[in-house]
């Protein structure tokens, strides 16, 4: 599904990490790895000097790993520069790091982000780096909504990743509490909560069955983004891998996105994947 792989490199060590997510998804996949910096006009010579360093490092990473590799050294706006080389080089997927300062800031409103999840034609994951170490993650945390889009590009996106370190997986999924009319919230049997497993996310666990990958199921009632950041850091997960948020803005401005909420919180490495692979 993915042959070619972009990752975004600038001056700061957590765009590195993500691009090291990227040599490992390239690995498994067989895929050819562009590195890219986009030196803007605030650009320091000691911070492109940095991006530059960075640049060497991954390239002698993935020629050590026997993935094709190339880097891209340009100027201009980061968000333009990196679309047209999307465009020019056929890319598959785009890994990009989210910034400290992105937290602060609802919607991804104005940030680089943002621009690459919403005006890329192909697939976006945002990586949020917490633990700067940990690369090789032993748990992976998947959480499902109901409704599930791209299953096949999500199941194989996380399988691979899974493969990629030996990981296993977790099938997390979130239910609204059920209650019963006079007599309050009805309290469920994990298996029956499994019983109740939306047609969804049965799809999604058939396309991860194709894969060798080893992974559990579980819901639990609740509140989406804390059940979800709960259960990342009372298990000791290494990664989360969940899917952007199509909330409109003026439901993200009404009810919040569980996703920022998740990506401000998060306990471990998070990746956000907008997959768009299927759409091309």
């Amino acid at each position: 599904m993915y042959k070619r792989i972009l990752a975004a490199v600038n001056e700061h060590i957590n765009s590195e990490v993500s691009a090291r997510y990227a040599v490992e998804l390239a690995k498994v996949t067989g895929s050819r790895i562009f590195f890219c910096t986009v030196a803007d006009n605030s650009m320091s010579e000691a911070a492109l000097r940095h991006a530059e360093e960075a640049l060497s490092r991954l390239f002698n990473l993935a020629k050590d790993a026997d993935v094709r590799a190339e880097s891209i050294l340009v100027s201009g706006s980061p968000l333009e520069e990196i679309k047209k080389i999307a465009r020019s080089e056929k890319i598959d997927i785009v890994f990009a790091a989210t910034r400290h300062e992105d937290l602060q800031k609802r919607f991804y409103r104005g940030t680089t982000a943002r621009g690459l999840s919403v005006s890329l034609t192909c697939s976006v994951a945002l990586v949020r780096v917490v633990h700067m170490g940990k690369i090789h993650p032993r748990k992976i945390l998947l959480p499902l909504k109901e409704k599930v889009n791209h299953i096949p590009e999500r199941a194989y996106f996380a399988a691979k990743m899974a493969e990629a370190s030996g990981s296993t997986i977790l099938l997390f999924h979130s239910t609204k509490p059920i209650s019963r009319f006079f007599h309050g919230e009805l309290h469920l049997t994990p298996l029956d909560w499994e019983n109740r497993m939306p047609a969804d996310i049965a799809d999604f666990l058939s396309h991860l069955d194709r894969y060798e990958v080893t992974y559990e199921k579980r819901s639990a009632p609740g509140r989406t983004a804390r059940n979800i950041t709960i259960e990342a850091a009372a298990k000791r997960h290494d990664l989360i891998i969940m899917g952007a948020s199509e909330r409109n803005l003026l439901s993200s401005m009404l009810r919040g996105s569980p996703v920022e909420e998740v990506l401000r919180e998060t306990p471990c490495d998070l990746i956000i994947l907008k997959p768009r692979h299927e759409d091309k």
